[in-house]
């Protein structure tokens, strides 16, 4: 039970350890391979 007063955490405590950061690499790959995909295509329609 809780005594009436609201409990405080870090954000590391909150979300129960730490993020590998892995959705920037995504985020990053993703946008040079859709670059990359519409180059191909400028090229080839031309």
């Amino acid at each position: 039970m809780t005594n009436g007063s609201p409990e405080h955490l870090t954000t590391t405590e909150a979300r129960a350890g730490t993020t590998p950061h892995v959705t920037r690499v995504v985020l990053g790959v993703s946008l040079l391979l859709v670059i990359a995909i519409f180059a191909l295509i400028l090229f080839i329609a031309r």
